[in-house]
C-alpha cells in the first residue's frame, strides 16, 4: 500500500463514540477500502465482513460515500493541524533554497500523497464542492494554519528579491488556486493515476513567469 495511505492510519485509531454495531462497520469499511480501494468495495461486502444486513449500514450511514465522509472528517478534524504542519515542515527542508525549488517539492509532494488517496481525494473534492458545511468545516484549518506560514516564506522570497512585488494575498490566491485547479483537473476531472514529470515543469514554469521579479 501507498506509504501514506489514509485508510491504514485511520483503522489504527479506535472510537469509544460508535456503538457496536457502528464500529463493526466501520472496521470492515476502512479494512476493505484499505485492500480492495474504495470503488472496488461494496456495501454487500462491508456488511458481510461487519456481520450486519446491508441495510443497516444503509440506515446508518445512506450511502458509501458518506460512510467513507463519517471515517475521513473526523480523522481530519482531529489530525489536519499536525498533518499540514509536518508537510510543510518537510516540503521546506527538502526543496532547495529558491522559491521555485519550494514550489516543485511542494507539486511532488502533494501529488504523491493525493496518489496514494485518490478516491479520498475525489469524494472530498466532490463532496466540498456541493456542500457548504464541508467548506465551512476545512476552510478555516486553510486560513488559519496553512496561509500564515506560506505568508511568511512568500514575504521572504520576495525580501531575497526572488518574487514579484505583488500583494502576498494575490500571490497566494494565484499560486495555489492555480495549483488546485491543476491537481482537481488532473486527479478528479481526468481521472489520472499521476501526473508526468513534464507536466509538472510547465505548471512551475507557467506560475514563475506570473509572479517572478524582473
Amino acid at each position: 500500500m501507498p506509504k501514506h495511505n489514509l485508510f491504514n492510519e485511520i483503522l489504527s485509531i479506535h472510537s469509544t463514540k460508535r456503538t457496536v454495531k457502528q464500529q463493526r462497520i466501520v472496521e470492515a469499511a476502512i479494512s476493505l477500502f484499505a485492500d480492495k480501494g474504495y470503488s472496488n468495495t461494496s456495501t454487500a461486502e462491508i456488511a458481510k465482513v461487519a456481520e450486519v444486513s446491508e441495510a443497516s449500514i444503509f440506515k446508518q450511514y445512506g450511502t458509501k460515500d458518506h460512510l467513507l465522509l463519517s471515517l475521513i472528517v473526523p480523522y481530519i478534524r482531529e489530525f489536519f493541524p499536525s498533518m499540514a504542519n509536518d508537510a510543510l515542515d518537510q516540503i521546506i527542508s527538502n526543496g532547495d533554497s529558491t522559491f521555485e525549488g519550494f514550489l516543485r517539492t511542494f507539486l511532488h509532494n502533494r501529488i504523491e500523497f493525493i496518489r496514494g488517496n485518490k478516491e479520498i481525494f475525489q469524494v472530498l473534492i466532490k463532496e466540498v464542492i456541493y456542500k457548504e458545511e464541508l467548506k465551512h468545516e476545512f476552510l478555516p484549518y486553510v486560513s488559519d494554519l496553512i496561509v500564515p506560514r506560506l505568508t511568511k516564506l512568500i514575504e521572504a522570497f520576495q525580501e531575497r528579491g526572488e518574487l514579484a512585488d505583488i500583494p502576498v494575498d494575490k500571490i497566494l490566491k494565484l499560486v495555489f488556486g492555480f495549483i488546485g485547479g491543476f491537481m482537481i483537473s488532473r486527479f478528479v476531472l481526468f481521472n489520472m493515476d499521476s501526473i508526468p514529470d513534464e507536466e509538472i515543469e510547465e505548471a512551475i514554469t507557467f506560475v514563475m513567469d506570473g509572479i517572478r521579479h524582473r
